[in-house]
């Protein structure tokens, strides 16, 4: 399979995701390229760092038309941690921020009283069935870093949701979009098979297509 592309918007931690992939046996190129991101049979968009200034180095870099593209297009593409932040229509972080509007929802903050960032291991459990939890029992432990959270305005997107002062979405699933809350290349080894199940339907889609 041609190689999976991970964007470089000049955060997150790149490398770690793909040295996980490549641990599972998927080649992954590093690229900030439009014209590789939009030739890629599945895309990861990473991030840790604040959703303002992400916004603004995707539209810097020309890729927001890029990322869009690679939606519409039908292919595989995954947000993780501040990845599946910027999926939504909205961020209170740092005044109301625009994001990339693919799905309608907002990010929030955490309340007030919790300890924030949200830091650690934490349960999720599975409202329905989403192809990332293939294979994955329910109240599995993920590794979490964050102090916003998603709110999907559609229900039907959510495919996991965790506890934390009050229960909230940690990954979606519509069509080909794929976001996860948590680090699954921090997550041990069912971790890593959350990044294998996204693999797996990046290798039917690029099958598919030829």
């Amino acid at each position: 399979m041609r190689p999976l592309a991970i964007i470089d918007y000049g955060m997150g931690n790149l490398l770690s995701v793909k040295k996980a992939l490549a641990r599972l046996g998927y080649a992954a190129e590093v690229s900030d390229d439009p014209g590789v991101i939009t030739a890629a049979p599945g895309v990861i968009l990473p991030g840790v760092g604040a959703f303002g200034d992400a916004m603004v180095n995707l539209r810097q870099k020309g890729l927001v038309a890029a990322i869009s593209q690679v939606v519409e297009g039908g292919v595989p593409f995954l947000g993780i941690c501040l990845g599946l932040q910027l999926l939504f229509s909205t961020s209170e972080e740092g005044g109301l921020v625009a994001g990339l509007d693919l799905l309608p929802g907002a990010v929030k903050r955490l309340p007030g009283g919790l300890k924030v960032p949200h830091m650690g291991w934490n349960q999720v459990r599975f409202p329905r069935p989403g192809a990332l939890f293939q294979g994955i029992p329910q109240g599995t432990n993920f590794y979490f870093v964050h102090s916003y959270y998603i709110v999907p305005q559609e229900e039907e997107v959510v495919t996991g949701t965790t506890t934390y002062g009050l229960e909230f979405a940690v990954s979606i699933q519509r069509g080909n979009l794929f976001g996860v809350q948590f680090h699954p290349e921090k997550s041990s080894s069912l971790g890593l098979a959350v990044l294998k199940n996204f693999g797996e339907v990046v290798r039917h889609a690029d099958h598919a297509g030829h």
